[in-house]
């Protein structure tokens, strides 16, 4: 069957097509049924049923005799070193794991942090949890003290998991005395800490609290694999750049690994045994749905890379872990591409490298710009393929099904909406919009397996954020739309459609136009305040390595492209060539911080920010720009 047929059949009768997918993972005692209406335009789904994560995950392949397949390869070029574990192997280490945990009272229900970096020890921690039943919260390796307190006081978890250190190009994180610090502050106290200490550096244990990774670990029994409930929280993750009240997205059981199974053929095209690679980290949801959970539920390799796409050592590291590992499918955020193209412009460390193994590439996490799809796609002689989602979703709402149906690329849309998800463009009335205008994504209820039912201790904030809005409707934050064939568009976040004299224009647009300069490897554009039109767009680019011509020059220059491209009605006029912009460690942009400086408003600074002495410089360029205002 191609897309139509497999959509239509799951709106058809969702239930008969969800039921089928969850035969194709292991269960205790099947469910009766897949969805369980909540009430409240929420369903839970397989609540009835019994099973376990790390059984479908890691067990179920040993049993079925691919126990010598390898399930993770750890690449690190910040340490040189590279491990193989297989499936029989990894079921060992997680079950030892399991049973020092369960020695120690950790059972179904109790919550665990993790604070690693990537390796190994992060995913086994994670499927360690769930042998059991128990709830991981993973925290993003580093995050200071003061954030890793507030999920810890959120969470309330039973035991810490955790590294000495993390390693950056040119430094160690030093993790154990922000771990310390966290633990100083927050209200709640863990039981126990346990600390893999590496090479790099040596941890200082708390005596009482902290044992070390191996030491807790030797002599263990095994422990087995715990069935729990269809609808039992399998993790908290905390979405970044959470301010103020921490937000727990919850993500149950049974629908997570019905979902995840389903996309891995569906969307990312692989069979069981194929490597697959996501460069990312376990601390994000990317990691947890696509380096953890769906690779090993579907059986395939999944690898675990310590480094950058630049400085480890160079820009060819990507192309060198795909060749040597042979990766089949590879998935990153479009900034990782940019900033290798940045470095390597031409393309020239592609050549070095056999990529014949890789049919695909596919990008998600912010809006992926055609230019850096086309230098992808030319430089690769791969498809790329976008595909959009969110932390609440856990898996694609929008992409293309190349494992049903290859659909046609149209360079800057993630392509269509997936089976169990009903997308719908808003106007602000919660109409819905005609095809090509420009309104706010929303996905109509119930959303599908897998998706957040709840935010952890704050159901209300969960309806105020998500259902509040739009009745009837999950409210994504995003801005977009529709084109006749329904293919959709993303253009913004909700907040960065601004209104410039009364025109409602996507700043995402603007910074299509900007890529499209040849001297431009990375931009973005961000709306500020303005008395006479209301808000104006600012637009800040990063150029390609090697060009030197003036700044002013290549800043006119973008500002006559956007009035070529969008009119005069974008007002663009405001435009300042930087070294670098301000992300998160995932590699968002940081626009709303930006305007925030813009507008002389007070701002706290993100959690996830990758390096906060870069703000010093953007609001130097906004000053040069005439901002803040006085």
């Amino acid at each position: 069957m191609g897309y139509q047929d497999v959509y239509a059949g799951w709106q058809a009768d969702p239930e008969a097509y969800w039921m089928a997918e969850a035969k194709r993972i292991d269960w205790h005692t099947p469910p009766s049924r897949a969805q369980f209406d909540r009430g409240d335009g929420i369903s839970d789904w397989f609540s009835d049923g019994m099973l376990n994560g790390c059984w479908n995950a890691v067990d179920r392949h040993v049993e079925a005799g691919r126990g010598a397949q390898t399930a993770i390869i750890h690449d690190s070029p910040l340490t040189g070193t590279k491990r193989w574990i297989s499936y029989a192997e990894l079921r060992n280490r997680v079950a030892t794991l399991a049973g020092a945990l369960r020695a120690k009272g950790v059972g179904k229900g109790d919550r665990v942090i993790i604070y690693m970096p990537m390796v190994p020890e992060a995913v086994e921690a994670m499927l360690a949890c769930a042998r059991l039943g128990a709830i991981h919260s993973v925290v993003f390796g580093g995050f200071a003290a003061n954030e890793l307190a507030v999920r810890i006081d959120d969470a309330k978890p039973r035991a810490i998991l955790a590294a000495s250190c993390g390693i950056e190009p040119g430094r160690v994180v030093h993790y154990k005395p922000l771990l310390d610090g966290a633990i100083a502050q927050a209200t709640h106290k863990p039981e126990f800490c346990v600390i893999l200490q590496r090479e790099q550096e040596v941890a200082q244990l708390t005596p009482g609290r902290d044992v070390d990774w191996h030491g807790f670990q030797y002599g263990a029994t095994p422990a087995d694999c715990v069935p729990v409930e269809g609808d039992h929280p399998a993790y908290i993750l905390y979405t970044s750049g959470t301010t103020g009240a921490p937000k727990g997205v919850v993500r149950p059981t049974a629908g997570h690994l019905v979902a995840l199974n389903w996309t891995m053929k569906a969307i990312y095209g692989v069979d069981p045994g194929e490597v697959f690679w996501a460069a990312s980290d376990v601390g994000w949801v990317v990691g947890h749905s696509y380096i953890c959970y769906a690779p090993l539920v579907h059986g395939n390799t999944t690898i675990v890379f310590e480094g950058k796409p630049v400085g480890t050592p160079d820009a060819g590291t990507f192309w060198r872990v795909i060749a040597e590992h042979g990766v089949a499918s590879f998935f990153t955020a479009p900034t990782a591409f940019r900033a290798v193209k940045r470095e390597d412009p031409k393309g020239e460390h592609i050549a070095r490298h056999d990529l014949s193994r890789l049919r695909a590439i596919y990008l998600a996490g912010e809006r992926a710009d055609p230019d850096t799809i086309e230098w992808t796609q030319e430089k690769t002689g791969k498809p790329v393929y976008d595909h959009w989602w969110q932390t609440e979703t856990g898996w694609p709402i929008v992409g293309n099904p190349v494992g049903i149906e290859a659909l046609p690329v149209k360079i800057g849309s993630p392509t269509v909406a997936m089976p169990g998800y009903d997308v719908r463009i808003l106007d602000e009335q919660g109409n819905e919009k005609p095809a090509g205008e420009l309104g706010a994504i929303a996905v109509r209820l119930p959303l599908p397996p897998g998706t957040l039912p709840t935010l952890w201790n704050a159901g209300e904030r969960f309806r105020k954020a998500y259902l509040s809005r739009f009745p009837g409707y999950y409210e994504t934050g995003d801005a977009g739309m529709k084109d006749a064939d329904g293919y959709l568009w993303i253009m913004a976040r909700t907040d960065d459609v601004i209104n410039v004299a009364g025109h409602r224009l996507s700043t995402g647009g603007m910074e299509e136009v900007l890529a499209a300069h040849p001297d431009v490897a990375e931009c973005a554009v961000v709306g500020v305040r303005d008395d006479l039109k209301g808000q104006l767009p600012m637009g800040f680019v990063c150029l390609t390595k090697g060009v030197n011509r003036p700044h002013e020059e290549v800043e006119k220059e973008c500002v006559a492209l956007v009035r070529d491209h969008i009119g005069p009605v974008a007002a663009f006029k405001l435009c300042k060539v930087v070294d670098r912009l301000p992300k998160t460690r995932s590699g968002k942009i940081l626009r709303r911080t930006m305007a925030a400086i813009a507008d002389g408003e007070d701002f706290k600074l993100p959690a996830t920010i990758d390096d906060p002495a870069i703000l010093d410089e953007i609001r130097g360029s906004i000053a040069a720009l005439g901002y803040p205002r006085t």
